[in-house]
């Protein structure tokens, strides 16, 4: 807060470490917006509706072949195109952007349009308390707001906006752009327009499930919490820079999400003075307890030839040595001579970690939870239970909808992510 002579500072109970400011907070400023604040995952949010169908009426198809058709026609991963292309307003507004340096990214907006990422996004099938099903999402603007966020970070060391900007430590001061400058204004439209291109994502892909599901939303829920808005408090006008930090006026819904076998829930905030103090915020998810690494331990990734046959395991080296002591011939498995070869990424386990991966998705199916993708590191117990940090709020929310999960679908872990959050 120091930095910019902030106002107002906000903690919500999920917070965790962020670069250059807390995940699960939001700065008050009034003369600065802040792309480091914002972070990476421009306007990330959750989108939740809810359907008419009971998990009665999932029986015919069954929750794991409707999971498996998701991943089928939704893409999961860092930088992967969309498997089902769509049109959409958002794009053509991309091509003819304010900020001139957004439009080389049309390409890249329109191949990731209705993709889901890594990391902690997902793809979910949850049951309400009255036995209604509800489709919910969470990611936010793909490569298209990355390289948004990326460039203006390069332009405030005073580079171009495709230069790398020289990233400091967890905790470096945040970077500031003044309001009213070329510099802030640019970045307020940039950001406005990844924030539309993560709506639009997350449009397309509730709309993929409930085509999936013969079915149509009849509540819809919306919100995202990795953005800097224009907001009124305490009878003066600030920026208020929000990074995991949903906002939460009397009255208005949001969708926060739990962890993969948790609950979630459909919330609204309440007037009182308390919800004034917090800037009218709260959590956008559980809140991380234990990090990536002490989760799933320390890993090495290398690209590796892997044979495409669906009943072979075997991957080769890059440099020809297979790792099953068989060295694939002009680029051909052993066992299957008529089957592809394609470099993939595998991770080596060189140190491990506190979570037993099997053993959570023995649990989970134990539940009655079908769980595609995911990975130590987004495993319950890596996050803390959702009732406690919503207590933590109480006096400023009240919960309307409490969300059983069905199914869940997530990147694999051998989805690598940098910014996952």
């Amino acid at each position: 807060m120091e930095a910019g002579d902030a106002e107002y500072g906000v903690l919500c109970a999920d917070h965790h470490p962020g670069y250059s400011q807390p995940i699960g907070g939001a700065v008050a400023y009034e003369g600065y917006v802040s792309p480091s604040g914002v972070g990476y995952d421009i306007g990330c949010g959750n989108k939740a509706v809810c359907t008419e169908l009971t998990p009665k009426d999932l029986d015919e198809l069954g929750v794991e072949r409707i999971m498996r058709e998701i991943t089928k026609r939704v893409s999961f991963g860092m930088g992967v195109p969309a498997r089902e292309r769509v049109d959409h307003p958002v794009l053509e507004k991309i091509r003819t952007a304010e900020f001139a340096p957004q439009r080389k990214l049309a390409g890249l907006a329109e191949s990731q349009l209705g993709t889901v990422g890594s990391g902690n996004h997902y793809v979910n099938l949850m049951e309400d308390e009255r036995g209604r099903v509800w489709v919910g999402v969470h990611f936010g603007s793909r490569g298209f707001g990355h390289k948004t966020a990326s460039g203006f970070l390069a332009m405030a060391q005073g580079l171009a906006f495709d230069a790398r900007a020289t990233e400091g430590e967890m905790d470096s001061p945040p970077v500031l752009l003044e309001v009213g400058t070329e510099l802030g204004e640019s970045y307020t439209a940039a950001m406005q327009l990844a924030g539309e291109y993560a709506y639009a994502g997350r449009d397309v892909v509730v709309d993929t499930v409930l085509q999936i599901l013969s079915a149509e939303a009849v509540h819809e829920v919306h919100n995202h919490h990795n953005f800097a808005w224009r907001e009124e408090h305490h009878g003066r006008t600030y920026w208020v820079i929000r990074k995991g930090c949903t906002p939460a006026r009397p009255g208005q819904e949001g969708f926060v999400g739990g962890s993969m076998g948790d609950e979630s829930v459909i919330l609204e905030g309440v007037e009182s003075g308390v919800a004034e103090e917090s800037l009218f915020s709260t959590v956008h998810g559980a809140g991380r307890i234990m990090s990536r690494t002490q989760a799933a331990g320390r890993v090495r990734r290398r690209k590796r030839w892997a044979c495409s046959h669906r009943d072979c395991d075997r991957v080769f080296d890059v440099g020809g040595v297979s790792s099953h002591n068989a060295a694939p011939k002009r680029g051909v498995c052993p066992e299957h001579p008529d089957a592809r070869l394609s470099k993939v990424w595998v991770e080596e386990q060189l140190k491990p970690g506190k979570v037993d991966w099997p053993a959570v998705q023995a649990r989970l199916r134990e539940q009655g939870i079908v769980l595609l993708g995911g990975g130590a590191d987004e495993a319950p117990e890596v996050y803390k239970r959702l009732p406690d940090v919503l207590d933590a709020h109480a006096g400023s929310i009240r919960v309307k909808h409490t969300l059983r999960p069905l199914g869940v679908a997530m990147a694999g872990r051998d989805v690598y992510d940098p910014y996952k959050d």
